[in-house]
């Protein structure tokens, strides 16, 4: 079963909700983390919450924001969670084949609805490259959150 998890705050609710409907026609399963009574809900509970998800089901998400930049800070507080900004479809691979990116950030405000798709489908299409230096690497951050 193909499953994802979405967030987005007030400037990247429209996308999101562009992003849902495009994701269940290609036969993914989507849970929406997104309050649905208040649209200026702070991005950092979203991401938080979003974060949390992906880690305990290893699971991948996709967080959206005006910028990408708050979503993606605040998701990466999660321990287990890899978040990153990609706004081009090759950076949307490369963080997935070289650092098995768990949750895709996208600016809203920045990249417009139709690339943002095109990242999505590429992110949630790429595979990790799992070669020993990026598996060493991946290990290095995991250890450090243990400390």
């Amino acid at each position: 079963m193909k499953m994802v998890y979405l967030g987005a705050d007030h400037r990247g609710f429209e996308l999101k909700n562009k992003i849902v409907l495009e994701l269940r026609e290609k036969g993914w399963t989507v849970t929406d983390l997104t309050p649905k009574k208040d649209l200026d809900d702070d991005y950092t509970d979203i991401s938080i919450k979003l974060g949390e998800k992906i880690v305990l089901e290893k699971a991948l998400g996709i967080l959206m924001c005006g910028s990408g930049a708050g979503v993606t800070v605040a998701a990466n507080k999660v321990k287990g969670a890899r978040a990153a900004l990609a706004m081009t479809k090759k950076q949307a691979r490369k963080i997935r084949e070289d650092d098995n990116i768990n949750v895709l950030c996208l600016a809203a405000d920045f990249v417009n609805d139709e690339d943002n798709i095109e990242i999505v489908k590429d992110f949630l299409e790429t595979p990790f490259m799992s070669e020993e230096r990026f598996i060493r690497r991946i290990n290095e951050i995991k250890e450090y959150e243990n400390t």
